[in-house]
């Protein structure tokens, strides 16, 4: 029986994958559930490219070579860099990388150009014309695709870092100009011997977010 609270606690981002395929039936299970995820005028405005084999190692071939030259990661607003820098003192904490060694923290960013090792990456996209709410559809979609596919044992991690090469995407996975590349999706089997997999990584109280007003 599917339990969505324990799917949610056990839903996190894995940054090493096994080589094991997904199989294909689970894969369409979880897209048949996303699928009827809820859509502003029932648009239905996702696109999912996925890429495997040989046409997954070109693309990693190609990110892996811009990214070495120049990396692109968008910068956040100065209010909002304390969230990152904290995420990354846990994630590369727990690969017993230090904030001073530059070398491997290097590594470990290029490392999302490998998708993290998974078998399978998918672009997430949306046509260009399409605004917020649209893009609140799409987020809505990706939630339950990750969470149909953490019911099945299959491990996901958001790769928005992706996004920050979209013309390398665009031609080697022959995305059209009229679709805007949102994210990467890294899919496959988490590696259990990896330390970083097993992180819960800390969230604020729901009070920091959420207010109720009136009687």
């Amino acid at each position: 029986m599917f339990d969505l609270d324990q799917t949610i606690k056990d839903r996190h981002s894995t940054r090493k994958f096994l080589s094991q395929p997904v199989p294909r039936a689970l894969l369409d299970e979880a897209l048949a559930l996303a699928q009827l995820a809820p859509s502003n005028s029932n648009i239905q405005p996702w696109r999912l490219v996925f890429a495997q084999g040989g046409c997954r190692d070109r693309l990693q071939e190609a990110l892996l070579n811009q990214a070495k030259q120049q990396d692109n990661i968008s910068p956040l607003p100065s209010g909002f860099q304390h969230y990152r820098q904290e995420l990354g003192a846990q994630v590369y904490g727990a690969m017993g990388i230090t904030r001073d060694d530059k070398a491997n923290r290097q590594l470990a960013v290029l490392r999302n150009y490998e998708f993290f090792g998974a078998p399978m990456v998918a672009i997430v996209c949306m046509h260009q014309d399409l605004g917020v709410a649209d893009a609140l559809s799409v987020g809505m979609y990706l939630q339950t695709l990750l969470l149909s596919l953490t019911a099945r044992g299959i491990s996901t991690c958001v790769e928005v870092s992706l996004a920050t090469y979209p013309e390398i995407i665009r031609n080697e996975l022959n995305i059209s100009p009229e679709l805007l590349i949102i994210c990467g999706l890294a899919v496959g089997y988490s590696d259990p011997d990896f330390p970083a997999n097993h992180l819960h990584i800390s969230r604020e109280s729901v009070e920091k977010n959420v207010s109720f007003q009136g009687d």
